[in-house]
Parts: C-alpha cells; sequence; structure tokens
C-alpha cells in the first residue's frame, strides 16, 4: 500500500509539472502530443524509480533471483503511470474536442492540486491520524499541486 501512496503522490507530482512544461508559449497546441509525452516520461520515471530500488536493495542471488528481484521491483511502478492517466485523459479530451490550451493547463493543474488533497488525506488516514490531522496532511499536499500552478503563473 505504502508504493501504490507513493507512486499516486509522485506520479500526479510528476503530470503536473508536465502539464505546466509542455504549455505551448506560441506554438501549436498539440494537446494529444503532450499527452503522449506524459505517458513516456512516466513510464521513464517508474522505470528509472523501480531500478533505483531494484539496485539499492541488490543481495547476492542467482541470476534468477536477480531478475525476479527486477521484475518485481518495476511492477512496484505501476502507480506513478496510472496516477498520470486523468491528466493524460483531460489532454485526449481536449484534442477530441478542441478546448483551448489555458483552460485545459488550468483545468488540469487544478484538478491534480485536488488529487493531491486526495492522496495526502487518504494516507494520512491509513497510517492512522484523526481526521482533521488527515485534512491538514492532504491541505500540505494539495500545496505542492498550488505551488506548480504559481511556478507555471510566474514563468509564464
Amino acid at each position: 500500500m505504502r508504493s501504490w501512496m507513493f507512486g499516486g503522490v509522485y506520479g500526479t507530482v510528476l503530470a503536473s509539472a508536465l502539464l505546466a512544461a509542455l504549455h505551448s508559449e506560441g506554438a501549436a497546441y498539440t494537446p494529444c502530443y503532450d499527452a503522449a509525452w506524459v505517458m513516456v516520461t512516466a513510464g521513464t520515471a517508474a522505470l528509472a524509480h523501480g531500478y533505483a530500488h531494484h539496485m539499492s536493495a541488490h543481495r547476492p542471488g542467482s541470476a534468477l533471483r536477480r531478475w525476479r528481484q527486477l521484475a518485481r521491483a518495476l511492477l512496484d511502478e505501476w502507480p506513478v503511470i496510472v496516477a498520470c492517466w486523468p491528466t493524460v485523459a483531460l489532454l485526449l479530451l481536449a484534442g477530441a474536442f478542441h478546448w483551448p490550451e489555458p483552460a485545459v493547463t488550468s483545468t488540469g493543474l487544478l484538478l491534480n492540486a485536488a488529487l493531491l488533497f486526495g492522496w495526502g488525506t487518504l494516507a494520512a488516514l491509513r497510517a492512522g491520524c484523526r481526521r482533521r490531522s488527515a485534512v491538514l496532511l492532504g491541505v500540505a499536499d494539495a500545496a505542492i499541486g498550488v505551488a506548480i500552478v504559481a511556478a507555471n503563473a510566474v514563468i509564464k
């Protein structure tokens, strides 16, 4: 469950940062291309993270055992990819319905901030925090999303 929560937060933050970074700034708006890049980056990040976990916990053993450990470490990273799906879905819908980029970027960043709130609250509740504390921790996680929104506004 811990890797599921970690991957959810990590993937949501990654999707937010990519959504903000892929903002076209005068170039042609290509939401389907952006969606593909979010998925490619999420997949690459998940593979790199799983491999890093495998190498940091590497134990001697047979080659078959090492390959199994690597496969398990890589498979444990699926939440990073799944957490990017809401952003990818939004971008694909934007491409299908020709939604304007500023509205899609703003909506996506706010959606991801709300998801971060949910991830933080759920993780805190699962860890045994009381509701009030869990909500405050959810707000702290959402602050990461709000920071990305603010950075996007300042940088762009």
